[in-house]
């Protein structure tokens, strides 16, 4: 029995060790083609959705302070999101000059000419495949992204691809270049969950470093998302057809009030 079951383990083992090594033997080429396919099928079966939102904004240097705005967020395809102000707390100057410009940099993003400017796709950027990661929740593809430009809606660093479904579940990176001369540096993370077969975002983490001193660090969470409407899947003619990553100017702090 007990080499029945060391036996049992030895294939398994096997089987997981040829599993995570064809998966890593795929190119980057492939893994983005795979991303670009099944994103498209998720659009095109995503109508509507909605869910909440909680902006938090903490900014030390000329006008520092501290803003809140609890928002509930509404999308139907293809390209139009809608924003309701449930509440807000803190300092009105950043709430009106950051956190609703946030907003409407959201909007814009939606337009068909930005939408393009932000896909994942080869016509923006270079990817390399750095690395496989395995955990608990699946195994990960993880791909340098390099901008083909210097456009305000692209960035520099690294996305980690669902091996199963094909979808972006982390970004870390920086805009490739400024929003502004008043800012130094942007550091960016962003992370999406799966709900109901679609892959959307929870969390979004961004630290902006302000020339001759100053920070602003941006805190997003998403959470209560209600599918409102959704198909098969069978058409894409009116859906975004490639995965995009956030528009920096959405997730960046211009701190020049």
């Amino acid at each position: 029995m007990a080499s029945s079951s060391v036996l049992i383990l030895a294939v398994a083992l096997a089987g997981f060790a040829q599993d995570g090594t064809s998966q890593a033997a795929l190119s980057a080429d492939v893994i983005v083609k795979n991303l670009m396919a099944a994103n498209a099928r998720r659009a095109a079966a995503l109508r509507a959705y909605q869910g909440k939102r909680t902006y938090k904004l903490d900014y030390t240097g000329l006008f520092g302070g501290h803003a809140e705005l609890q928002v509930e967020a509404s999308y139907h395809a293809p390209n139009e999101k809608s924003f309701r102000i449930v509440s807000e707390a803190g300092s009105k100057l950043l709430i009106r000059q950051v956190l609703l410009k946030l907003l409407q940099s959201e909007r814009e993003a939606q337009e068909e000419k930005n939408r393009k400017a932000l896909e994942i796709s080869p016509a923006n950027y270079q990817f390399k495949l750095e690395s496989m990661e395995h955990t608990s929740d699946g195994g990960f593809y993880v791909l340098s992204v390099k901008p083909k430009s210097k456009s305000k809606y692209v960035y520099n660093g690294k996305i980690w691809v669902d091996a199963k479904d094909y979808a972006v579940t982390r970004m870390e990176g920086a805009p490739a270049s400024n929003p502004s001369f008043w800012v130094k540096n942007v550091e960016v993370q962003y992370q999406w969950a799966k709900f109901g077969g679609f892959w959307l975002p929870v969390t979004n983490h961004s630290v902006t470093n302000v020339r001759w001193g100053g920070k602003a660090v941006l805190n997003i969470s998403y959470s209560d998302y209600q599918i409102t409407g959704a198909n098969d899947g069978t058409t894409i003619k009116s859906a975004e057809k490639n995965p995009v990553l956030p528009d920096p100017s959405a997730l960046t702090v211009q701190p020049h009030f």
